[in-house]
């Protein structure tokens, strides 16, 4: 597309650092696409993440719920912000499990009045809970009816972690035609560099409140209030979007559609194919043709030998073919192992028997038919 030219743009006119036309171009063109009334761009999606727990008053050892069964970002941020993650379990589309996330909230928590303020506390610690971060994970919107009316009554922040579903409308329910990101309090986009569009980095914040917006664009541009006489009156971060990567990024977005449209010929490709093999199968989305397909789980439902997985991943990469497990568990991660989790039956299973196929919008039908014919062969 435009990529050149745009960025050429930038080098001649000498803006490529956090000021210029393509940013404010890129966050406005963002906020059309996603029906989001507002958007800030930020250096990369775990800083707008970051930041969003701040805007949403996550405090020192408050507590954030999240699924153990993500990419470790959001809940580095948690930490980031020196609170605690809660683990929760993830369904059968990979986010988090809305059934024990709603039976925790009604069961394991109680309201209290803490300064004239409603608060929701955990009964086991007694802690603050803070926020809870959604995680719409591999393109499969998670569902919000629910949850989103339980959060307002306790007064918990709901963010929705957006990364990986950037084209991800609701196809029915409550929200239907919603984007994945606007529902929540707070939506944060990637566009890194394996998301279907790329500013080769970068992120954005979504939300429908003007404070909000306001104050994320104040603390991702060092919490600036005089740039003349450099006054800065809270702690600022250097986490905005430079102008060259935002140019990347707004001729990414003018071929997003094209991208989703090879993704969904790329899924059916898979489908059509690998479901056909005894004992595997191509994972289902949440919305099916309002997904974004941004990647192919393979469901593995014969039995493997322990540390099988490993080894068919070596016979693949023998054959040239890229292919890798999901998430490694979170709450099993080294420094988040003394962390509380909620009846995480499903993620074992998912973690033991699952593995990434090549989804890159640059594959090519005899590329998938290659990789299938490998499969076969492998199992």
């Amino acid at each position: 597309g435009n990529e050149w030219k745009y960025v050429k743009n930038c080098l001649d006119k000498g803006w490529v650092s956090s000021v210029g036309k393509y940013v404010d171009l890129f966050e406005k063109k963002i906020a059309k696409y996603t029906g989001s009334k507002y958007a800030i761009a930020c250096i990369n999606g775990t800083a707008a993440l970051q930041i969003s727990l701040k805007l949403v008053g996550v405090g020192k050892d408050e507590e954030v719920i999240v699924p153990s069964m993500t990419f470790i970002a959001p809940v580095n941020a948690i930490s980031y912000n020196n609170a605690k993650p809660i683990f929760m379990d993830n369904n059968k589309y990979y986010t988090i499990d809305i059934n024990k996330t709603l039976e925790f909230l009604n069961k394991e928590t109680r309201t209290i009045q803490r300064n004239k303020l409603s608060i929701t506390v955990n009964k086991k610690t007694g802690k603050r809970i803070a926020a809870l971060i959604v995680v719409h994970l591999f393109g499969n919107a998670a569902r919000l009816d629910e949850l989103i009316d339980l959060c307002k009554k306790k007064n918990i922040p709901l963010i929705e972690d957006s990364a990986e579903s950037i084209g991800t409308f609701y196809g029915s329910g409550r929200f239907k035609n919603k984007h994945t990101g606007t529902v929540g309090q707070i939506g944060c986009l990637s566009f890194n560099g394996n998301k279907i569009i790329t500013s080769g980095g970068g992120g954005m914040i979504l939300t429908d409140n003007l404070k909000i917006a306001n104050r994320a664009k104040y603390l991702t541009t060092q919490a600036k209030d005089d740039s003349i006489n450099y006054i800065h009156n809270d702690i600022g971060y250097n986490f905005r979007l430079s102008n060259i990567h935002a140019a990347l990024g707004l001729a990414q977005l003018e071929n997003l559609s094209k991208n989703i449209r090879k993704k969904k010929i790329i899924h059916s490709i898979y489908k059509s194919k690998i479901d056909k093999y005894k004992g595997l199968k191509i994972s289902s989305t949440s919305h099916p043709n309002k997904c974004n397909y941004w990647l192919n789980i393979l469901e593995i439902s014969k039995r493997l030998p322990k540390k099988k997985l490993s080894k068919i991943i070596q016979k693949f990469d023998k054959h040239g073919i890229e292919v890798r497990p999901i998430w490694f568990p979170n709450h099993l991660q080294e420094k988040y192992k003394k962390c509380q989790t909620y009846k995480l039956n499903n993620i074992k299973k998912i973690y033991q028997k699952r593995l990434c196929l090549p989804s890159s919008s640059q594959l090519t039908a005899r590329q998938q038919n290659f990789i299938c014919k490998k499969l076969n062969n492998i199992f």
